[in-house]
């Protein structure tokens, strides 16, 4: 990499990928030849769309009419003082419609899937707030929508059923595997690869085959792109951190993407380190992944000596995944992003330290990256700023958090 003197980075990576999806050596296109015609269809729409001035008027209108947009920025001040060190700043994705990030990018896909004549959505999901966000634009569509949740996950995160199917979508609970968002994901693919010319599969982070990872990214940085404008606004100038969860990586990309020419801003990713890397009960794959294939991209993947993808283990749901978006990967290896583990005892900590000092239930997803932020406040001066994208709320996970205090739950 390049950089200015006043601390921009010049180089065609922040356009990555290029045009067979590739983030360096990660991404690319790894599927069955059954698939290839669907994924090919859907990257020429793209391509065709994404710079479409209509589709991006409609994005946007409904970005803010629907989704409740600009989301703004907060800063936590009495924490902030508690800690006696950085300010933290959160931007609130947790304020949009649905309660987390997930559904910038449902509208998008959705607005996508109606201009190439597609009836039917189908769609993973683990925390559930993608399958949320997804039944609610297909509610707003009139589309058929079809989610795909692991057993596991659907367990912990009944209040989110209970919503998709309040909005129309049915729930197929997946018993394979690890019954976690990794066999969602194998499932919905399945489904798809049957049914791909009626059926738009949208994909909720930003992993998956060419051109998922770029779609989702675009989508999502809106995120990032609202910050550069309220941060100097709010703040007085742009933050010295920026900090987000990384599960398969939406909202880090997202919040991300529109930092990574700016030198100056150092990006901060975190991960479940679930029961603690060393009991190797995690989900940490940047941190002890090496680079494979799972999904349809070459990324870091948690996986065994003879390569086969382990179980994983995280308190959120969300982040409960042994790969990692093919961007995230690229970020780790040119140095531009850091990436650092948070269990579970310390993301349930910053869960209850945010609710009580705040006054704001956080998803356990944002805990992760809330917990890194209290861990590294205290080590900066009180003019630096932190921002932390709060990228969605807590009320999904309420059982989660009382079986964890060992209280009951009605």
């Amino acid at each position: 990499m390049v950089f200015l003197s006043e601390g921009v980075m010049t180089t065609d990576a922040y356009d990555f990928p290029d045009a067979s999806g590739h983030f360096g050596p990660y991404g690319g296109l790894f599927v069955s030849e059954t698939l290839i015609g669907a994924l090919t269809e859907l990257r020429e729409a793209y391509e065709r769309y994404r710079h479409d001035p209509d589709f991006q008027a409609e994005f946007r209108d409904e970005l803010e009419h629907f989704v409740g947009r600009p989301s703004p920025v907060y800063h936590a001040r009495r924490w902030s003082q508690m800690l006696g060190g950085a300010q933290i700043y959160f931007k609130r994705e947790d304020l949009n419609h649905t309660g987390a990030h997930k559904i910038n990018n449902a509208i998008g896909q959705v607005l996508l899937a109606r201009r190439m004549g597609k009836k039917r959505i189908i769609a993973e999901t683990g925390a559930g707030q993608h399958g949320v966000a997804t039944a609610t634009v297909a509610a707003r569509y009139g589309l058929e929508c079809t989610v795909y949740m692991g057993s596991i996950d659907a367990a912990r995160q009944r209040q989110n059923i209970y919503r998709m199917n309040l909005l129309g979508a049915k729930v197929v609970e997946v018993e394979s595997g690890s019954k976690t968002l990794k066999d969602a994901l194998n499932e919905a693919m399945r489904v798809w690869v049957t049914n791909v010319d009626d059926t738009f599969y949208i994909i909720g982070t930003v992993a998956g085959p060419h051109p998922y990872p770029m779609m989702v990214r675009d989508f999502q940085a809106i995120i990032g792109q609202e910050c550069r404008v309220q941060m100097p606004a709010y703040a007085g100038r742009q933050p010295d951190v920026v900090i987000a969860a990384v599960g398969g990586g939406s909202n880090a990309i997202g919040i991300f993407h529109p930092y990574i020419p700016d030198a100056a801003v150092k990006l901060v990713g975190v991960e479940a380190a679930g029961d603690g890397i060393g009991t190797g009960r995690h989900a940490a794959s940047l941190q002890c992944g090496v680079p494979g294939v799972l999904h349809g991209n070459r990324t870091y993947v948690l996986q065994d000596a003879d390569g086969q993808v382990i179980e994983t283990h995280s308190v959120s749901a969300g982040l409960d995944y042994p790969g990692v978006g093919p961007e995230h990967a690229w970020l780790k290896d040119s140095g531009r992003a850091e990436y650092v583990p948070i269990d579970d005892a310390q993301a349930l900590a910053a869960f209850h330290d945010c609710c009580r000092i705040e006054g704001i239930i956080p998803a356990l997803e944002s805990s992760h990256a809330l917990a890194e932020a209290v861990r590294r406040a205290p080590t900066m001066s009180k003019d630096e700023i932190i921002l932390v994208c709060l990228s969605g709320r807590g009320d999904k996970d309420m059982h989660t958090v009382a079986q964890r205090a060992g209280q009951s739950w009605a």
